[in-house]
């Protein structure tokens, strides 16, 4: 039983939603398809490609790009489709301009505000706890040596 169960975890592959009758019949389109559904946000499951997923509107989408394949638009212009239809949402890996550049960059730079608030709250700090520091003076030494030595 064991050996079973390993079996069919090892050789367990992802499995694809695609079902037969939407694979199109020249292999070099149906790569692009493939390759257009895994860039493509099943709007259901969320952070899961239109190609795993199983919902009704992702078999919806896989159409729709495989039709605008067959209608001759280049991979760009089907994306740009499917955007303009449902969102930049659709997209899994969304764009970096425009509305999304703040979101894009609102990351590292508060971590250059959090660095640099740190690095100000440590400089003072370092300033103000050595305000009036002056060296020991030999009698100061002398003392603090027979302090140390009992």
């Amino acid at each position: 039983m064991k050996r079973l169960i390993f079996l069919l975890w090892l050789f367990a592959t992802p499995l694809y939603a695609v079902e037969p009758d939407e694979v199109l019949t020249d292999p070099g389109l149906e790569a692009r398809a493939r390759s257009l559904s895994q860039e493509l946000r099943c709007l259901v499951c969320r952070n899961e490609s239109i190609d795993e997923s199983n919902a009704e509107v992702a078999r919806d989408l896989r159409l729709l790009v495989r039709e605008r394949i067959m209608e001759g638009d280049a991979d760009d212009e089907v994306l740009a489709f499917v955007v303009h239809r449902y969102g930049e949402y659709v997209l899994l890996n969304p764009r970096a301009d425009g509305a999304n550049l703040v979101l894009w960059m609102a990351g590292p730079v508060m971590l250059l505000i959090a660095l640099g608030l740190g690095f100000g709250y440590v400089r003072r700090r370092s300033r103000a706890s050595t305000p009036g520091f002056r060296a020991l003076s030999a009698d100061e030494k002398q003392r603090l040596d027979e302090i140390l030595k009992e």
